[in-house]
Parts: C-alpha cells; structure tokens; sequence
C-alpha cells in the first residue's frame, strides 16, 4: 500500500508541476504571483493528506468538503494533462513537419495561451458532465443460459454492485440511486465483489440501514476488496454484515440445492497473512456437483485451474477506467478490463464498471452500473 502511494504522490506532484509549467509559459506571471499559484498547488496536492487529518481530527464536515475540493481538482488536473500532452505532441509534430517542408508553422500553434486555454475549457467541461455522469447509475443486463439449473427453476436473478466506495464522497444522495435501481431489478440474489466501503471510513449510520432493507429471497453475499483491508477489516466486516450480506472469505454456500456461490479476499489480503490462492482452492473444492457456479472475486484475473471449475466469476476493481482516457492504462493492468469475456476453459467472465467512483467523483464515458444476470435454463 505505502509503494501504491508513494507512487501514485509522485506522478501526481509531476502532473502539478507541469501544470504549473503550462501557466507560466501561457501567462509568465511574477514571481510573486508564481509563488501564489504553487501555494494553492501545494494544498491541493496535499489535499489527500489534510483531509486525513481531518477526518482523524473528528472534522467530518470539514474533510467532506475538503474532500470533495480536493478530489474534484484531482480529477480536472488528471484531464488537463491529458489533452495538453495530446496537443503538446499534435504541436511537437507540427514543427518537425514544418522543418522538412522549410515552412513556418501556422501563427496558432506559437500562442501558449491557446494551448494552455483549450486543456482548460475541456478538463472544466469534463469535470462538470463527469460529476454528472457519476451520479447517472445505469442497469446493465445479461443472459446467461445453462443446462445446470434444476427442474422447476427456470430463472434466476442475481444483481451485482462493485466499487460504491462508501465514505466520505459517497454518501446517501449516491447510495439511495444504486438501492433504486437493485430494487427496480427485483433481485433473488444480491451479490458485492468488493470495495463496498472506503479507505477512508466515517460515520456510516444510516448507509447500513439503506442497503439492509434490500432482502434478496436467497440472500446477499460479499467479498473482501482491496479497500475493505484499507479501511480496516474489522470494520469493514462490522458494516458489511450490518447491512445484511453474508461475507464469503475462501468458502462457498450452496442455496437450496439450486447454485453455488463462492468468494474469496482480494489479493491485498497477502499482506494481512491470507493466501488468495489458497482460499480460491478451498471455496471451489466440495462444491455440489452439477450445479452452476459463480466465483465472486475482486479483480479480473482468472485461475485457469479454478476456471474448469466455475461457471460464472464477477469481478470488478478496474472502474473500466473511471475518466476516459485513463480507460487505456486500466486495458495495460487488466486485458478483461470491462464487460463479458468467455474464456478459453468455456466459462464466462464479467467485469463491472463499478457502481461508485474512487477519488474524483466523477466519470467520463464510463458510467457507474448496478448488473443484472439473468441465468436461465434450458433443456
């Protein structure tokens, strides 16, 4: 974890600095006002850091709205660097082109306060439909036919929430759109594959209570992500089976003789003394034989030994990406980065966008979603 973000400050201080660059070179302001401008950079860099602080103070208020400040500038700054990188290379390309013609670039592409205004508008423009886009939970639907459901069922619904990230940002206005639309799906089974809470846990009453209304016929199963081991696992297991789910940590539970659902930790749990792996094994082996089997598991990445096993593995993790174009980087970690993948073993693969927002909150051309999968039988 500490790697993770000593990393993740790193490029982030690069990312300000070269926004810091682009200022001045657009408007080669005083040195006075320079120190100003890198003032207000450093509170937003650090913004992350004070809002522990004052969430650690008992400030919950204040670190809300530091939050929101903070994450909302991370996530203008992230597209800002985008599109002026794009256009940095566009103009880059320009000269060298101009040079083998022996012609002069056209008198535009020499303004820095152009190419500083345009990243400007879009990263505005972006971080207003994507705080938009966040809130505007979709219900993806899938079907999924099988031989291994028993006689007299001939259907089942199974909903999927992924990545809510309950916290400080993601409160009830968020949480009360993703219960209306599991509720609008009309679940038997309710299914979360991680990140259900946080790293950065608050005071939760009253968001327990929202999800504990939702009473699936066959019940409500969670796993561990990686954000339930940042935000502790004892409290996360606390809100976790507060709100109603059984959480399932390298075991399995067969439902009426009808399914069989397994679930294990995310792989962070290595550095809390679990083995993945192990407890993939564990959760899969014993199972009812012929019945169809979903494996509930935080990231994408599948076990070809387990996947002779199940029928079905829910994922999530990966946000498919969150804010465009970032969406590439996730492919780079994650090939099945978003979606239903059928494996060469022949069973099926979906990854979920996520129903939440980590960080900024918001989403650009990757709208959070509750997922229906509707298993049906067939002869």
């Amino acid at each position: 974890m500490s790697i993770f973000f000593i990393t993740f400050f790193t490029l982030y201080s690069v990312l300000h600095a070269y926004v810091m660059l682009k200022a001045w070179y657009a408007f080669r302001f005083r040195f006075s006002t320079g120190c100003v401008i890198a003032a207000v950079f450093l509170i937003f860099l650090f913004a992350p850091v004070i809002v522990r602080f004052l969430e650690n103070g008992g400030h919950e208020t204040t670190a809300r709205l530091a939050a929101y400040a903070g994450y909302i500038w991370m996530g203008a700054v992230f597209f800002f660097f985008a599109v002026s990188l794009t256009l940095d290379i566009v103009r880059f390309f320009v000269y060298i082109f101009s040079l083998v013609i022996r012609s002069g670039m056209p008198g535009f592409f020499h303004s820095n306060l152009l190419f500083f205004l345009l990243p400007l508008a879009a990263s505005v423009f972006v971080t207003a439909y994507g705080f938009f886009e966040a809130q505007n939970v979709r219900t993806e639907r899938i079907r999924i036919e099988t031989n291994k459901l028993p006689a007299g069922i001939e259907r089942l619904t199974i909903v999927q929430v992924s990545d809510v990230h309950l916290g400080l940002v993601i409160r009830e206005d968020r949480l009360k759109k993703i219960v209306q639309a599991i509720r609008e799906a009309n679940p038997q089974i309710l299914v979360s594959t991680g990140d259900l809470v946080d790293g950065q846990i608050n005071d939760l009453n009253g968001l327990y209570e929202m999800l504990g209304g939702i009473k699936p016929r066959y019940g409500k199963f969670a796993i561990m992500g990686n954000h339930e081991f940042y935000a502790g696992t004892d409290v996360s297991l606390d809100f976790t089976q507060k709100a109603g789910f059984r959480m399932l940590r390298g075991e399995s539970v067969t439902i009426d003789e009808m399914i069989n659902i397994a679930g294990v930790d995310d792989i962070v749990s290595g550095r809390h003394g679990n083995d993945t792996y192990r407890q993939e094994r564990a959760a899969l082996s014993g199972l009812s034989p012929g019945l169809f089997t979903v494996l509930l598991k935080h990231r994408p990445v599948v076990d070809p030994a387990s996947a002779r096993i199940f029928d079905l593995q829910l994922s999530g993790h990966t946000h498919n990406g969150q804010i465009f174009p970032f969406t590439y980087l996730t492919r780079i970690a994650f090939p099945m980065y978003a979606g239903l993948h059928k494996l060469d073993a022949g069973p099926l693969l979906y990854v979920s966008r996520g129903s939440g927002t980590w960080g900024p909150p918001i989403r650009f051309l990757s709208p959070p979603e509750v997922t229906v999968i509707e298993i049906v039988r067939t002869p």
